[in-house]
């Protein structure tokens, strides 16, 4: 069977656990060649490591029942995506509201601002240029089909 499918009935078995508890969503699946599945998850208040583990005791069950992989010969991992990680859905960006935001645009150019708004077709970002007297702060309306990826600017 085709990883791609695979992928796609793992899909539909997270989403089936997940409809229970809304406030969590899966962002991505990925299987190695060593059959390890990779589940990442979120939820809109983020996720707990005791809440990645429920899910994966969960999850592993259903998929050892299933079938779909050798059952001796499969590990699965579940947790949220790292914090490097680009933005992949919108309750994502939703979540960052008010973080720092690196957006690389489709051409290669970046701009970093504050994450200021989430809208269904575009977001803004405040972006402030130069230091001092001379900075000059910007609401930036970018649209979702201008993005190559957004990534949130850890602060220290």
């Amino acid at each position: 069977m085709a990883t791609d499918t695979i992928i796609q009935q793992i899909e539909q078995m997270v989403d089936e656990v997940l409809s229970l508890e809304p406030q969590y969503f899966r962002v991505q699946i990925k299987i190695k060649p060593t059959n390890n599945v990779k589940v990442f998850l979120d939820g809109d208040e983020g996720i707990s490591i005791e809440k990645c583990v429920q899910f994966n005791r969960t999850l592993y069950k259903i998929l050892e029942e299933s079938g779909l992989l050798p059952v001796e010969d499969f590990s699965l991992e579940v947790s949220s995506p790292g914090v490097d990680e680009p933005l992949k859905l919108h309750r994502q960006y939703n979540r960052n509201i008010g973080r720092s935001v690196e957006v690389v645009f489709n051409d290669g150019s970046k701009k970093t601002g504050k994450l200021l708004q989430v809208a269904d077709a575009d977001i803004i970002v405040e972006n402030t240029e130069g230091k001092g007297k001379k900075a000059v702060t910007q609401q930036l309306v970018i649209p979702f089909t201008n993005i190559k990826t957004t990534t949130v600017q850890i602060q220290f």
